[in-house]
């Protein structure tokens, strides 16, 4: 039987002995050993001796793995040094003046006959949620600038829509983060992508607070999801709807012959700009995720929905270093274009 799924377990707690396994679960006897092993872990004993008790105890089971990351710690202190560095990334608790947000501002003051900001509500700890609408010359213009050579599709994709782009989807993450940054919470909150409601609940889900996939107690009840699919439903006439997240190196759609097609064709577009290779698939068999946002705006009757799984898929998974962050969203950009073109040329 082929490897059906890839689980990660982090083991961080000891700064200096974090690690992370990959574990390559090779029949449904491996996915019921590892559920095992998540019940069986004791988070009170010494990350040494708990790292040492899995891999034994991986070993002792016959379950394939290999050391993903040797040292967490080396890759935060790396990505730290590199915020630091970056001054004009301020990250307020209370604030949350972002740079980007300001960068935002700028735009729409510098262009405000073609961009807009429209709030489309507020986060749990009160932070704005903002979509910017694009009109066509500007952005038309701007991305050409970036890829002269792929100039001649832009205006065309840019003449026929309107584009929407949520930069942040979730602020509070943004602010949490650097707000624990040293005293490593168990406990993570929402996964905002479980949290629609599309099979909610479902495999690829859990209702426990502190695991990452944690859906909530009841779909769409976190603000930020309510917020999106509001906006989303009060609009009612979106034709396609992509997102983007990490990590896995994976195009995912619904199960529908068009649009895996569609998904083929557009990581063959990214593939082409940095040779990156992705997986493309539904989201059940890239990566269960029960609650996806994907999922609900396909039953909504958005056709074109898409979610890109970013890099990385190796040494840095979450922790993608900053100097890959340009050449990820050139790539990305590629494969964007081709379905925004798609759309254009297939109305429904």
């Amino acid at each position: 039987m082929g490897k059906f799924r890839y689980l990660l377990l982090g083991l961080i707690a000891i700064p200096a002995l974090d690690q992370v396994l990959r574990i390559n679960a090779e029949s449904e006897d491996h996915i019921q050993i590892l559920k095992e092993l998540e019940r069986d872990v004791d988070s009170g004993v010494s990350v040494k001796s708990l790292l040492s008790a899995v891999k034994d105890f991986l070993k002792k089971n016959n379950v394939p793995f290999t050391v993903m990351i040797n040292n967490v710690q080396e890759l935060l202190v790396r990505e730290r040094e590199e915020m630091v560095h970056n001054v004009e990334m301020e990250r307020k608790t209370k604030s949350f003046s972002f740079a980007i947000y300001n960068f935002m501002d700028t735009l729409v003051a510098s262009h405000s006959n073609l961009i807009s900001k429209v709030k489309i509500g507020s986060t749990y700890e009160n932070c704005p949620m903002y979509v910017l609408k694009f009109s066509t010359v500007w952005l038309a213009d701007r991305i050409a600038t970036d890829f002269k050579e792929n100039r001649a599709p832009v205006p065309s994709i840019l003449s026929q829509m309107d584009i929407y782009l949520m930069i942040v989807a979730n602020p509070d993450g943004y602010v949490s983060t650097h707000r624990s940054a040293t005293s490593n919470p168990k406990c993570h909150g929402v996964d905002l992508n479980r949290n629609w409601d599309a099979e909610f609940g479902g495999p690829g889900a859990s209702d426990d607070p502190c695991a990452e996939d944690h859906c909530g107690p009841s779909a769409q009840s976190e603000n930020k999801v309510k917020n999106m699919a509001g906006f989303i439903m009060s609009h009612g006439n979106f034709k396609s709807f992509m997102t983007l997240h990490s990590y896995m190196h994976g195009t995912d759609a619904p199960d529908q012959p068009e649009l895996h097609d569609v998904a083929t064709q557009a990581s063959k577009a990214l593939n082409s700009w940095h040779g990156t290779v992705y997986k493309v698939g539904s989201i059940f068999h890239i990566l269960q995720a029960s609650g996806a946002s994907v999922d609900w705006t396909y039953l909504l009757g958005i056709k074109y929905s898409f979610a890109f799984e970013l890099r990385d898929t190796g040494e840095y998974g979450f922790l993608l270093p900053a100097d890959q962050i340009v050449s990820t969203a050139r790539e990305t950009w590629f494969a964007l274009r081709y379905i925004l073109k798609y759309v254009c040329d297939h109305p429904y």
